[in-house]
């Protein structure tokens, strides 16, 4: 069954869901569909990059005599100096995203991340290269905010699920391209070979530079600033294919505009708004659970350490650990873009059980053989850990890489989505620097036993999602918006607002069946 939950009674869903007409034959949707590539999902390539300059860097030879064979806590801050950016500069992100925009805060972003990128090709000395990556982590996620909301805001509903979700598969891109880079690079006997790489980081950066203004504002947006004629024009050209007298517009115009009057009613855009109310405060607990298990349920490790996790179990060749981990990437890109194209055919709370029971699974296989061949020196338990590594990608990918954004569009309402999902994006980064500064110490302090800590909090996870998540699926943003607040009353007030406000509130069945034939 398509989307592997109830069925919404809202119209503009069922009548999206019911469109005959595929994306690829909608030339105006199309065209945007393919401008949010370089635009907007691509923007995780870069964090994807990021992972990879550092773990790949750390095979380098160049790279290790350049910075002083770093070790341990010093290894740490080299790699978490990203994320503490990142952190310094969250709270400022709704400012630009809700006040100039969501292109504007993209273009905000990447500029910075251009500039950060550049000092740290040419850096002198440690801490120019932490500083400079600190500058990196700091305009990050304005650029991965602002992409997030803008692709939940213009995605026609049929296909918002997919496109966010192939948000963060795109990290991988830019993982497998900054591996190559550096297994490429890794015969050039100077600071070169890992300076091309460090500079090359840019690419992405540079993208959403040159093609962020061809793609239309959120229409969202523009209706909070009144701007309602633009707004209206964005939505006929895409989703009705320049049809002003479309039904499906006419009924989405309607429900958003409402949607926001009630929202805005009740919220004073401030972060004051996030703990307001009892719904607002699970929302702001699940955000913040959310970014806390995407950066610690043991990804972290392979992604920045590899290195030190293959010494282990004993392969210590660096070019075995460049052509492992380049192989372990595209691995992760099949795995992230296949969870992507499944999310609208399961439930949101399938897929996240499905996934981090399946991540504790391969943890404890993981430890299990590590242990096993550190004791006994046995070179089947070796391979067996191989085969866990590559194991933990499609149970990564199908929960926290395919559905985070995705879920977090949908579990926060417009008025407070910039704010949710930089509240992610601080407990992602905080556990990110954590984990970075951490897991290097830990391995290097008690060696495998470090991997039982993770088998342990991966349990946790699994038992908090199990008992907080909600289930999202099959449903508008504007009707999610009231998820978790008193329903009855706040829905029927929508409803009511937009048939007597705008009179398309309900739609008859002869309309339902029709609605698209006039669209393309």
């Amino acid at each position: 069954m398509v989307g592997g939950g109830p069925q919404s009674d809202n119209v503009i869903h069922r009548m999206a869901m019911d469109d005959p007409i595929p994306w690829w034959k909608k030339p105006h949707l199309r065209n945007m569909y393919l401008l949010l590539f370089p635009c907007v999902i691509g923007i995780e390539m870069t964090s994807g990059f990021d992972s990879q300059i550092i773990n790949s860097a750390q095979l380098l030879p160049a790279w290790k005599e350049y910075f002083g064979h770093p070790t341990g806590a010093y290894s740490g801050i080299l790699a978490s100096a990203l994320p503490l950016g990142s952190v310094i500069g969250l709270p400022f992100i709704p400012l630009i995203n809700d006040n100039f925009g969501r292109r504007w805060c993209i273009m905000f972003g990447s500029c910075i991340m251009i500039i950060g990128t550049f000092i740290q090709g040419f850096s002198k000395n440690a801490p120019m290269y932490i500083i400079a990556r600190a500058i990196i982590g700091f305009g990050l996620p304005y650029a991965i905010v602002a992409g997030s909301c803008l692709i939940g805001e213009l995605a026609y509903p049929k296909e918002r699920p997919i496109l966010t979700s192939l948000f963060n598969a795109c990290y991988f891109i830019g993982a497998i391209v900054a591996a190559g880079c550096t297994y490429g690079t890794q015969d050039i006997k100077n600071d070169w070979s890992w300076r091309i790489p460090s500079l090359l980081q840019m690419a992405p950066s540079l993208l959403q530079v040159i093609f962020v203004f061809f793609l239309p504002e959120s229409p969202r947006y523009l209706m909070s600033k009144d701007r309602l004629e633009e707004a209206k024009n964005v939505l006929i050209r895409y989703h009705a294919e320049g049809n002003a007298d479309s039904e499906f517009v006419k009924a989405e115009i309607a429900e958003i505009k409402v949607t926001l009057e009630i929202e805005l009613e009740h919220s004073k855009q401030s972060w004051a708004d996030m703990i307001r109310t009892a719904g607002m405060r699970r929302r702001v607990l699940i955000g913040s659970l959310l970014g806390l298990f995407t950066q610690l349920s043991g990804n972290v490790v392979i992604s920045y350490f590899l290195g030190d996790v293959l010494k282990l179990i004993g392969y210590t060749d660096p070019s075995f650990q460049t052509k492992y981990n380049l192989g372990n990437q595209c691995w992760s890109l099949v795995c992230g873009v296949s969870a992507a194209l499944v999310v609208m055919r399961f439930r949101r709370r399938t897929m996240y059980l499905t996934g981090i029971f399946s991540i504790l699974a391969v943890y404890v296989g993981w430890t299990v053989c590590t242990a096993v061949f550190i004791a006994h020196k046995n070179p089947v338990a070796a391979k067996f850990s191989l085969f866990w590594i590559y194991a933990y990608s499609p149970a990564y990918n199908l929960c926290f890489n395919a559905l985070t954004y995705t879920y977090l569009i949908e579990i926060f309402p417009y008025a407070q989505r910039a704010r949710g999902i930089a509240i992610f994006q601080f407990w992602g980064k905080a556990a990110q620097f954590f984990g970075t500064n951490v897991n290097p110490i830990g391995t290097q302090a008690i060696g495998w036993k470090y991997l039982l800590v993770y088998c342990c909090w991966i349990f946790v996870e699994a038992a908090l999602i199990w008992f907080l998540w909600p289930e999202t699926s099959n449903r508008s943003l504007e009707e999610l918006a009231f998820l978790f607040e008193n329903k009855e009353d706040l829905a029927q007030l929508q409803q009511k607002r937009v048939k007597t406000e705008h009179g398309v509130g309900e739609l008859d069945d002869e309309k339902h069946a029709v609605v698209h034939e006039n669209q393309v």
